[in-house]
């Protein structure tokens, strides 16, 4: 009996609405989760993720055991309190910065040592440290310590990798405390080789988790090599659990996979985007840094009632990032995690009503349209 509870409320072929009740409240799915690496969504209050629509936050092992320790955020009652952000927390393991600090970090079968970025001191991450410090965060969703397998990669080579991350998963699974409204997810691994994805998901659903994320995919295989992997791996994944796949990520990203069944998601797409000047609109994304905003009266998008496009032209927005003013960044940070969630609200509403394929076909002819030039 797992300890969180997650209803599948309705399918519309592969895809789900579900709802997923954590110890801080519910996650309607699908969902996507807005980053806070380190303990903060960037240019935004926990107040204004909120008012986007967000529900659920992820933050990340490798970066808060850091800075500022897992130790203080216990003593400051947990990261929902650190934070001020009263809704549910996942926490990434540090998998994937075992993968992209390679040059600072040396791996054996007990767990990977590692320099840090920040002050160069020496640490060692276990499985059954990843799992201690998660637990002392306070995350809802504490994520399995995996091996995040790069991409391009040898058969042999993800083999070794990815059958390095469940020997540590089964540890993982008995370091972790059950506690009710709190859950374990399990990384199925094993590169782009269907016959070694199949194989950890069966691993996985062997030991037993309350959902099951599906790393190592959006480090550069593409679109189409990743949604061919998300078909061969899904197939061997409990029905009955939330499947979330880590690290994605466009908005066609996320219509795709949840047509393939995946229910949660999590990217740095709308928040990075809205530091460098990037909006994401129905009508595909525009570079707000671009000279022909500087006299348009619109909003970024005149369909989007978030409060950028609902109080702010594009003609202000383009100021402030000429003035290299850091309200650019909240602004459009605001609407893309907004447009974000709207999107995936949109799609719990397709599926709820037997539409999705409908909703696709409209998503897929306004991305394709272009912006529209004002009269």
């Amino acid at each position: 009996m797992s300890s969180l509870k997650f209803d599948v409320i309705k399918k519309d072929g592969k895809a789900r609405l579900g709802t997923l009740m954590t110890a801080h409240g519910p996650v309607d799915t699908p969902a996507f989760m807005p980053v806070g690496t380190a303990a903060s969504v960037k240019a935004m209050t926990p107040e204004a993720v909120r008012e986007t629509g967000a529900q659920i936050i992820l933050g990340n092992t490798y970066h808060l055991m850091l800075r500022p320790g897992a130790e203080r955020v216990e003593r400051f009652g947990g990261l929902h309190e650190f934070m001020n952000w009263p809704g549910p927390i996942l926490t990434d393991s540090g998998g994937f910065q075992v993968m992209s600090l390679a040059e600072l970090r040396k791996l054996e079968e007990d767990g990977v040592t590692f320099r840090s970025h920040v002050d160069g001191s020496y640490h060692k991450l276990t499985p059954e440290r990843a799992v201690q410090i998660q637990h002392m965060l306070d995350a809802d969703i504490t994520m399995a310590l995996d091996e995040c397998t790069p991409f391009p990669a040898e058969e042999a080579d993800a083999r070794r990798s990815m059958e390095l991350s469940m020997r540590w998963a089964e540890r993982c699974r008995q370091a972790f405390r059950e506690r009710p409204g709190y859950g374990l997810f399990g990384i199925v691994q094993g590169g782009v080789y269907p016959d070694l994805r199949e194989s950890s998901a069966k691993t996985l659903t062997g030991i037993g988790f309350d959902g099951y994320a599906i790393g190592g995919l959006a480090v550069g295989e593409g679109r189409e090599l990743m949604f061919k992997t998300l078909d061969v791996t899904i197939p061997h994944l409990p029905s009955e659990r939330p499947r979330y796949l880590m690290g994605v990520g466009k908005p066609d990203d996320l219509v795709g996979a949840v047509r393939r069944g995946v229910d949660m998601f999590d990217c740095v797409l709308p928040t990075r985007s809205g530091r460098t000047d990037q909006a994401f609109t129905r009508r595909g994304t525009l570079n707000m840094r671009n000279a022909r905003h500087r006299e348009d009266p619109r909003p970024v998008d005149p369909n989007c009632q978030c409060y950028c496009c609902r109080n702010y032209a594009r003609g202000y927005l383009h100021h402030l990032i000429m003035a290299k003013e850091i309200l650019a960044a909240t602004l459009l940070t605001w609407h893309n995690l907004h447009y974000y969630q709207e999107l995936m609200a949109g799609m719990r509403d397709a599926i709820a009503e037997g539409g999705l394929d409908a909703f696709t076909a409209v998503f897929a002819a306004e991305q394709a349209s272009g912006d529209i030039e004002p009269v």
